[in-house]
């Protein structure tokens, strides 16, 4: 069954200056909590375009999970989509969207999955996978929230995370 997460963070910056922070994929390490051991495995530089993909781990209650995403839609400083090709997940399809404002950026994030193992993935989402995706990504907002708003010293603002049933497939 699938699944979608949403969320967005106003910010005080640029849509560049954001967009600018997601394209560095090592920065995914300063919005992911420690706990995690996020770390990327990828050798050598990545150069963020379409195809590009990105090899990391994350430690996941003391387990070391492989993934490995693939960027598959590459439109700055709009939009970009990361897509699970290997990892976790029976499927992962992330959408980062920028929007200019008045005020600086909104920076929206909807995430469509799917866990494998039907049932059995149905009740570990239920139980577990829900609880941890929303804190993952309620701390995310949190420190991206943080580091702009030092940047910039203005008003930040940020929505929970909320996972629905998504219509279709992830």
């Amino acid at each position: 069954m699938p699944y979608v997460l949403q969320c967005e963070l106003k910010a005080p910056v640029s849509i560049q200056e954001a967009f600018e922070f997601f394209e560095n994929p090592y920065n995914l390490a300063r919005i992911t909590p420690a706990r995690l051991g996020f770390r990327i495995t990828s050798p050598g530089e990545i150069h963020m375009r379409k195809g590009a993909e990105i090899r990391y781990q994350i430690r996941v209650a003391g387990i070391p999970l492989a993934w490995r995403s693939r960027i598959t839609e590459y439109e700055p400083p709009f939009r970009f989509i990361d897509e699970q090709a290997a990892g976790p997940y029976r499927s992962w399809r992330h959408h980062h969207r920028f929007h200019p404002t008045p005020e600086g950026v909104v920076i929206s994030d909807e995430v469509k999955y799917e866990l494998p193992f039907r049932a059995l993935g149905r009740l570990a989402h239920r139980l577990w996978v829900a609880r941890q995706l929303s804190t993952i990504f309620s701390y995310r907002q949190s420190e991206l929230g943080r580091m702009l708003a030092q940047q910039r010293r203005g008003e930040v603002s940020w929505t929970r995370p909320v996972i629905t049933r998504a219509s279709g497939r992830a």
